[in-house]
């Protein structure tokens, strides 16, 4: 305890020097603790955007995940409402599953034969309402009080659709959704001959699908053409109820979501209906990995042919998002560390010539090697803990700043601003991370001075001037 008192006495008499090494310490932590927390936020919130349109797990019949991307048609689950019952009764899974709904994934050109325009398009074929409670997933509490907008699909109407911003304006729907900043529809230069996109779209023509009263008079239509298990085309019409941005430009051109039913008529046609993908979400995301070993099991013991995957497989884009946060907060912690070490080897090289004939004096009243090592150490770790307390206190009420400054940003795979925020809640660990390796790094570095104070010849020590 004697020697902590001294330590503190000497940081005391060298006030201006231990302010500016603290200072050092103090901005290290602020800046490893706000973007600790700040990347904590866009993780977990870009998980949960991505557990919302995706769930946690998927199940596709064997060979899907490699080859299906070219023939989804082919890798349908004939017999998906049994294994849906077998997952959803499994007695293991039932406590952490949220919803379990099938899926139908498809490709197909997408026409407006009002302004004779199509482009092909990618669909995706769900059950509305368990759409909805799967949008409602929140496990971390990010988007807590949100308001959410209407889907725009209904399990009454299989004929109603959404579509992305950037295909609804390729096909000349912008007036008729009333989509603000979009350009009007240049003319397009007449081509000799039919290609093949108007010899589908007058195929498109005279197998229109019936229309539903309710949508005939005013709702845009798209007529949707693709091909069935069997390679024969499927023409179907759907009403579009309304455009959403989807994030990225690709899908933003391509994206077609639609009622579960219309997606199985349109790739099955009138022969078996079946889904692509039963999709999984649990209540935690913690789960995720012992429920794809009770999922593989239990497909295992029914010798059925069907493997699953998790939503970091379907979505690379996810590992590398969180891989380029973690990067960068590697790269700043390093900058961090040595800037706070050098700090710290400075200040404490310069109490040591300044108090070499202190050192001297306690030698000579028999004060060993060990002890004076110690006590600069002491100095050093002092000097982290003080500083890295400070810029936690500073980082919290910084935090508060930002949370409560109403400003906002557009993350990684989203379409629409949302607020800038950091995450303040179960961040301990990070904090205690943060405050624990700037004390080390302060002691590590006052290692070098008190190794050389303690080696000092005493005679020397108490000749220098």
């Amino acid at each position: 305890m004697m020697l902590f008192k001294i330590a503190f006495r000497n940081i005391r008499r060298n006030a201006r020097r231990s302010t500016m090494t603290a200072s050092a310490i103090v901005v290290g932590a602020v800046a490893l603790v706000l973007f600790g927390e700040f990347m904590a936020n866009v993780t977990t919130g870009f998980q949960t955007n991505t557990v919302e349109r995706t769930g946690h797990l998927s199940v596709f019949r064997a060979g899907y995940f490699d080859f299906g991307a070219g023939n989804p048609a082919a890798y349908g689950i004939a017999d998906y409402r049994r294994v849906m019952d077998l997952i959803a009764e499994d007695p293991v899974l039932r406590p952490w599953l949220n919803v379990v709904t099938p899926t139908v994934t498809l490709f197909g050109i997408a026409g407006n034969f009002d302004i004779d325009a199509s482009k092909t398009f990618f669909g995706s074929g769900v059950v509305p309402s368990d759409r909805d409670r799967m949008r409602l997933w929140d496990e971390y509490g990010i988007f807590r009080g949100r308001i959410l907008a209407d889907s725009g699909l209904s399990d009454d109407d299989e004929t109603v659709g959404v579509v992305g911003i950037g295909l609804a304006r390729a096909l000349g729907l912008c007036e008729a959704l009333k989509l603000a900043n979009c350009p009007p529809r240049p003319r397009a230069a007449e081509e000799p001959g039919e290609t093949a996109a108007s010899e589908l779209m007058d195929l498109a023509r005279r197998d229109r699908d019936t229309i539903s009263p309710q949508h005939a008079d005013a709702a845009p239509r798209l007529d949707l053409l693709a091909a069935t298990a069997g390679g024969a085309p499927n023409v179907l019409s759907l009403t579009v109820s309304k455009a959403e941005p989807q994030g990225a430009k690709e899908l933003d051109d391509a994206f077609i979501a639609m009622h579960f039913k219309l997606a199985q008529r349109l790739l099955y046609g009138r022969g078996e209906p079946k889904a692509v993908g039963i999709v999984l979400q649990l209540h935690r995301s913690e789960d995720m990995a012992a429920a794809r070993v009770r999922l593989e099991r239990l497909f295992k013991e029914r010798a059925l042919e069907l493997e699953v995957r998790d939503f970091t497989e379907l979505l690379p884009f996810y590992k590398q998002v969180i891989g380029l946060f973690g990067a960068i907060f590697s790269f700043i912690a390093a900058i961090m560390g040595v800037i706070v070490l050098f700090t710290v080897v400075n200040t404490m090289s310069m109490t040591v010539i300044e108090r070499t004939n202190e050192i001297g004096t306690a030698r000579a009243m028999g004060v060993r090697r060990s002890v004076i090592r110690r006590q600069f150490l002491i100095e050093g770790w002092m000097l982290g803990a003080i500083g890295a307390s400070v810029g936690l206190i500073l980082a919290a009420l910084l935090a508060w700043l930002i949370n409560n400054g109403g400003l906002t940003w557009t993350p990684p795979g989203q379409a629409l601003p949302v607020p800038l925020r950091v995450l303040t809640s179960g961040v301990a660990p990070l904090n205690l991370a943060v405050w624990l390796g700037l004390v080390a790094v302060a002691t590590v570095a006052a290692l070098i001075p008190a190794n050389r104070a303690a080696r000092l010849p005493v005679v020397d020590a108490l000749r220098h001037v």
